[in-house]
């Protein structure tokens, strides 16, 4: 069963890598040919520019081009894709992180001159200048010693992307770092584990203080809140020093100078020659299939990185669901209630709830509920699908039992069964029967909605995707595979409750009785 309904998605995957490798936007109706040359950061005044969310350049794009479109994206992965898919005409980006775009990718290139060189450093709590002092100070330390002049011979002059053992004493406290997906070779997942020169100068850093390091991974846009709020003790995340970001939060001295670039397809940019890579792959749709397996799922083991994913969205799904679906019975009794100081806290829920964006649920739980709190995101996850899910199941189940006839619960009160009897044995077993239809349109749409929690550092699905993303720089497969993969959990919790709904169907347990 499961592999007839992944076949045609698996077929879908092949033919989709293959238009991916080969696709030419088209600007307004008109092919690259036609399109205007960029030639200078100039010629980005009346252009699409794709920027990072969040970041430096995107104010610089605001303000540097008015008359420009600019394209806010959550990774650099989103911003490539945008450019080869012809979403935006250019892009602004850190120079070190694009030499492996431009390794895998010979269809990219960048424009030879930088628009100009800008200090990173280490992101730190206003309220914390006791860390932001011992930091500095390692940091010069690492310098007099030669083990920074290592690091940057390793990282960023050879690219070798492999994190020294560094040993890992039992330290029962930890440092947090927040960290993002900006590529390597500052930060980025290798055989499942996170690698890269910010990743080994933090670790470095949390075992001279006699600490563990604890990684949360977040968007870029995400880094600077969760830092304020007390979810991460330090940004490690090659941020830009800038006067704007200073007013939130301190900066460690400079440890790098970073270039900001321009980014575009090569026969875009004016004075390169188009590549002789830039092909239509060749062989059957198997043989592609099989490379996009191999580089997508085979490669550094990535395909442990959906196996986390999908363990994570199957349990933030479930326990979504069931606890969900017990606050919504219990909102549902309260909103049925005669008292006036029961129905009124019912109905103010489930107006609350039902008016505010499930997204937006979760970042007030995460970085404002519990600010001070250092929670499992995963629990964060539960409890706000939870919270949303009860909103809506409770006026399903109020439908389903105002629905009935009550003439019913009548009959049986006069048949000497209590109101709980009643309910149980009379009201109970129809009402199911009545709002599984519906309820299952809501399981469906919850699993569906799960797919925003890697907006609080929780590796579902989606983020997994985007990991995987990051490193291969394919737009279709691993977006497509996670999408083949929520179906299957959608599916198979559709047969359970499927299930449920045959059992509580009382022709069913009459044809039952008949046969027996």
């Amino acid at each position: 069963m499961i592999t007839r309904l992944l076949l045609p998605i698996l077929l879908m995957l092949a033919s989709l890598q293959a238009g991916n490798a080969i696709a030419q936007p088209a600007v307004a109706g008109k092919s690259v040919a036609e399109t205007s040359l960029i030639a200078s950061p100039e010629d980005l005044k009346d252009k699409r520019i794709a920027v990072l969310l969040g970041s430096a350049q995107a104010s610089e794009a605001t303000q540097r081009w008015p008359g420009a479109t600019v394209l806010q994206f959550g990774s650099p992965t989103d911003m490539v894709v945008a450019i080869k898919t012809g979403k935006a005409d250019a892009a602004l980006s850190d120079g070190q992180p694009l030499k492996d775009i431009l390794r895998q990718d010979p269809s990219l290139a960048i424009l030879p001159q930088p628009l100009h060189r800008i200090p990173v450093g280490v992101g730190f709590n206003k309220g914390n200048p006791a860390l932001l002092a011992q930091f500095n100070a390692f940091l010069a330390s690492i310098k007099r010693d030669g083990t920074y002049a290592d690091m940057i011979d390793r990282w960023i002059e050879k690219g070798v992307y492999e994190m020294p053992e560094l040993g890992a004493p039992p330290f029962e406290q930890h440092l947090t770092v927040g960290v993002s997906e900006g590529g390597m070779p500052f930060g980025g997942v290798v055989n499942n584990r996170w690698v890269g020169f910010d990743i080994e100068m933090a670790q470095r850093f949390a075992h001279s203080q006699g600490k563990s390091l604890k990684i949360v991974s977040l968007e870029f846009g995400s880094l600077i809140a969760a830092l304020v709020t007390g979810k991460v003790d330090l940004i490690a995340a090659s941020i830009f020093i800038t006067d704007e970001r200073k007013q939130r939060i301190n900066f460690s001295d400079p440890y790098f100078e970073e270039t900001t670039v321009l980014l575009a397809l090569r026969t875009r940019l004016a004075g390169l020659a188009a590549s002789e890579d830039q092909k239509a792959p060749s062989g059957t749709w198997l043989a592609r299939l099989k490379s996009s397996v191999q580089a997508n799922l085979l490669t550094e083991n990535r395909y442990l990185l959906i196996w986390e994913g999908l363990k994570a969205t199957v349990l933030i799904s479930v326990l979504a669901t069931a606890l969900g679906t017990l606050l919504g019975a219990l909102t549902c009794w309260l909103r049925m209630s005669k008292r006036l100081l029961l129905r009124l806290p019912a109905q103010g829920f489930i107006s609350l709830l039902r008016g505010i964006p499930v997204l937006v649920l979760l970042l007030i739980l995460y970085y404002v509920v519990f600010a001070s709190v250092d929670i499992n995101p995963v629990l964060v996850s539960v409890i706000a699908f939870a919270l949303n899910f009860a909103a809506y199941s409770a006026e399903i189940f109020r439908a389903g039992i105002q629905g009935l006839d009550r003439g019913q619960a009548e009959a049986g009160i006069a048949m000497g069964f209590g109101r709980l009897r009643t309910f149980w044995y009379i009201t109970l077993p129809q009402t199911i029967q009545r709002v599984l239809p519906v309820y299952k349109g809501e399981v469906i749409s919850l699993v569906k909605m799960t797919s925003i929690v890697g907006y609080i550092a929780v590796q579902d699905l989606t983020k997994a995707s985007d990991i995987i993303r990051s490193r291969t720089f394919d737009a279709f497969f691993p977006l497509l595979l996670a999408a083949a993969l929520y179906f299957l959990i959608a599916w198979a919790l559709l047969q359970a409750i499927n299930l449920l709904e045959r059992r509580t169907d009382p022709h069913v347990r009459r044809n039952k009785g008949r046969l027996a």
